[in-house]
Formats: structure tokens, sequence, C-alpha cells
């Protein structure tokens, strides 16, 4: 088996990703995979409808092992990513009555009584049927069949269609076809070892690596750093015979930085907390006032959440801390309703409400108005109060602009959480 990691790119194709009227989400989800199984993913391409441009992008590839298009697979004539792929690999397209059939008999009920059916539907399907000569047919999801296409001498690609619940729903049978079941016995197998940081510069990490690699060799140890969610993630993938190299690596980076340490197997913020407050069998609510419910969001994001989110409020006006919380509202006269106090107050009416373990309130200046000299734009007070009478408060300035402030703020509060709820 060859050290050599097998090279991967991903080519998106969609004019309205280019004009930022779609965001994609095929490209992270295809890179991602395609890192965990092995591959070093070399480019990301997004590229219009237009088959010069799409011709050039394969061309621009072609001396990788896979490549992986989406979109471009519909019924229209703008959609010819199967028949540019067919005259990059040099395969003719074809007809498959069989295939033909089995993409009618998925949209026929439905055209029916849409009053769809008819010879545009079937001129749809015959387009769709139309597959490069000698390339493997991977079933539809949608309404069009994914593909894969060996090129002599060049690359495998696998034709994926755009819409992303298709291609996520394809995905498994794309790896499970022959061709790229036969690549992936190829691929060097080694379990990668990801570290996370809280609070730790990407610069630290950096100077870390620096003095390690003086005294190690680093060459068969693909090291890539990611700041994501506040949280620093390093990410030590060797080449078969390395690990041991890797984990030494892993040992120092843990060593020199500890206490930023969240986790030296990759579960984040997000991982950690379910399973503490879960272990515990404690149930958190929040009172937010400036990041508006982005909090509870976050936290009821993962699948069995209800197990721990007892529920959340957003109160965003004084009147609403006082009558959806029980802030007082002398309180808020006093120390205004961006201040430690109020915070606190904020997570005791909401454990209160719900009957939690847990309470956080958060209340800042998100901006871009708002700010004072005292308390300037990005001053965000946090509080962390629980059933056995832990307190946590912060009150930092955070940089950035609303979003920003905001969406840090999450982050803060969640790391506030795991440190109130690990024992």
């Amino acid at each position: 088996m060859s050290e050599r990691r097998p090279t991967a790119s991903v080519l998106v194709t969609g004019s309205e990703l280019l004009t930022g009227h779609v965001a994609d989400a095929n490209g992270p989800f295809t890179a991602r995979s395609l890192t965990d199984l092995g591959f070093a993913v070399r480019r990301v391409l997004l590229v219009g409808d237009r088959p010069d441009d799409l011709r050039a992008a394969l061309e621009h590839v072609a001396d990788d092992d896979l490549v992986v298009t989406s979109g471009g697979l519909g019924p229209t004539a703008d959609d010819l990513t199967a028949e540019v792929v067919a005259e990059f690999a040099g395969a003719p397209m074809e007809p498959d009555a069989a295939l033909q059939e089995r993409i009618h008999a998925r949209v026929a009920g439905w055209a029916s009584r849409a009053g769809w059916d008819g010879p545009a539907l079937d001129a749809a399907t015959a387009k769709q049927a139309r597959v490069p000569h000698g390339a493997s047919v991977l079933e539809p999801v949608g309404t069009a069949p994914g593909l894969v296409v060996g090129r002599a001498g060049g690359p495998l690609v696998v034709v994926l269609p755009g819409p992303p619940r298709e291609l996520t729903g394809m995905w498994p049978a794309a790896l499970a076809s022959g061709p790229v079941a036969e690549l992936l016995a190829r691929v060097p197998q080694a379990e990668p070892v990801l570290l996370r940081f809280a609070g730790l510069p990407e610069s630290e990490i950096a100077e870390t690596l620096r003095g390690i690699g003086a005294e190690l060799d680093l060459s068969r140890v693909e090291v890539t750093t990611c700041l994501r969610r506040s949280e620093l993630e390093v990410d030590l993938r060797p080449l078969p015979g390395a690990e041991r190299v890797a984990a030494d690596l892993a040992e120092r980076i843990v060593g020199r930085h500890r206490r930023a340490l969240l986790s030296a197997d990759g579960r984040s913020t997000d991982e950690l907390l379910a399973e503490a407050l879960t272990g515990r069998g404690w149930t958190v609510a929040t009172g937010e006032s400036c990041t508006g419910g982005l909090l509870a969001g976050r936290l009821v994001d993962r699948a069995g959440s209800s197990a721990y989110v007892a529920g959340g409020v957003v109160a965003y006006s004084d009147a609403a801390k006082t009558a959806l919380l029980d802030v007082p509202a002398a309180l808020i006269a006093e120390h205004g309703a961006v201040s430690p106090e109020v915070a606190r107050a904020l997570a005791d009416g909401a454990r209160a409400r719900f009957g939690a373990d847990v309470g956080v309130g958060i209340t800042g200046v998100a901006g871009p108005g708002g700010g004072t000299e005292a308390k300037p734009v990005g001053y965000v007070c946090f509080c962390v109060t629980t059933s056995d009478g832990q307190v946590l408060a912060r009150a930092p300035r955070l940089s950035g602009g609303r979003t920003d402030v905001r969406e840090r703020s999450v982050d803060l509060a969640m790391h506030l959480l795991l440190r109130a709820a690990t024992p």
C-alpha cells in the first residue's frame, strides 16, 4: 500500500452559487467526508453552468486521483455536467432504457397529479437517463441518477446531483460503488488525532509547532489548525507508520497548552456539555437579551437535547426582563440593563421559571450603536448559576461587529455552562 495520500478535488456547479444567492453546502460536506476517508483534498472549485468553464475546471484537476462534481444533472438544457464529464472521459453518451423506466416510475404519480405528465416529462426523463458508456450508475434519490466515470490515465469522476439532500443521500452509494470502493481500498488508513482548545490563539500553536519541529521530524504528519466557534482545532493526520510520531506530537502540544485543552479526542464543547448535563441528570434554562435566542438554538441543535434543555426566554426589553424572568425593575434602574447584576438575575430567573438545575443569563451591547464610555459596544455580561450554589460570571468586551459579538457571546456562554456542569 502506498504511503502517499490519494488526492481529490471537488467541483461544485451552479451559476446561482457564483452570484451569492445560494450558499454552497455540497463543497464543505464533500471535502470534509473525503478528508475523513484519508484523501488529501486539494481544491474545492465553484463553476457556473457553462460547459467551457466545467471543461476547464476538469482539466485543471485532471492530475488528481478522484474528482467529485455536484450539480448540473437536471432535465433542463443547461444541465450538462454528465455530457461534459463524458467528453472529458472519452466515453460517448448512450441511453439507458431501464434507468429511464425507473426515473419515470419515481415521478409519474406526482407529475400526473400536477398535470405535468406527457411529452415534456418523457423528454426530461430521457435526458436524465443518458449516461456515459461504461459508467456506474447511482440510483436517483430525487430524479437525477449519479454517475461514476473513469478516465484512462486520469481521475475517477463521481458525478452527484446538486440538491444537498440528494447529494448526501446518494453519498453512501457512491462510496460503495465498485470503482470508488477499489480506490478507497488503496487509501492509506491512519487514525487522525484531533485536539481541541479554548482561548488559545493560532499564533501560540504555530510557535509550539516550530519548537517541536526543531526536535522531532514531522514530515510524515500532516498538521492543520482551524479556529471555529472560538475553539482551536489541531488536526494531526499521520501517514501509515507515523502514528507514534503523531502521538508524541499530540502529547507535547497538550503538555504545553494543557490549561486551554478542551478535549484530546476531538469532542467539541457542544458534545462535552451534552454529556456532562446528561451524566448529572441536570437541565438548563436560558435568559437571553442581546443574543436573542441564539444560545437556546445552539443547545437544542443537538439530537436528544430534550433530555437536558428545560426552556429559554428572550427578554430583550427591560419590561420583558421584569415580567418574564422576575428581574427587579429597581435592579435595572440602579445598575442598567447591561450589568453583571442583571445577568445574574436573568440566570436565576430562568432557572426558577423552568425549574432547571442550571440557569444562564446574557445581556450586552451588541452594536453597532448603543454603546457608552462605561459600557462600549461589545461589552457583554454573563452569569451561570446552579442549584448546588455555583455562580460563574464574566463581563468581557468582545471584538467585532454585531454578528461577531452575538456569536462569540454564545461561545463564551457554552464554555461557562460546560465548566459549571463538569464535576
